[in-house]
């Protein structure tokens, strides 16, 4: 309650998530508290667990390298690919840029476990990784309608 006895409102912050609600509360002169906040419940009981910090990490990486274009064309092309795999000679052609930056983009991919490269002879041979992908298409799999929306 303001000082000249004049209704107060302040905007209700959610504690269990530290965001704005967007919830407008009253307190007018007489009443003991917000109007409507005994009926305004935050967020009661959550059962899902946070993905582990390792994990959301990892997972971050390969939306990063997911990030570029070049990547998810170079990807996608190893991906449907007749033999599954593909020569770093062909590549550069097939997607108009130098080997270089052919490198660069196949390393980012590579660290984010997307694909495998083996060395034969003077050439490198890129595979998509199949465990790399099932991470990423299982985290994908989540629930189209959550079980329970919050706040």
């Amino acid at each position: 309650m303001s000082l000249d006895g004049q209704p107060t409102a302040y905007m209700d912050v959610c504690q269990c998530h530290g965001y704005d609600r967007g919830v407008t509360l009253t307190t007018t002169p007489g009443t003991a508290g917000a109007v409507g906040a005994a009926s305004d419940v935050c967020c009661p009981g959550s059962s899902c667990e946070l993905l582990p910090a390792e994990q959301a990490g990892a997972l971050a990486r390969v939306f990063k390298a997911l990030a570029d274009p070049t990547r998810v064309r170079l990807l996608h092309y190893l991906a449907f690919s007749d033999s599954g795999t593909a020569c770093a000679c062909h590549l550069p052609g097939e997607l108009g840029i130098s080997q270089p930056t052919l490198s660069f983009h196949m390393k980012r991919l590579h660290d984010a476990g997307l694909v495998v490269r083996e060395k034969r002879g003077r050439w490198v041979h890129y595979t998509v990784s199949s465990a790399g992908l099932a991470r990423v298409s299982e985290f994908l799999d989540l629930p189209a309608q959550p079980g329970s929306t919050c706040c």
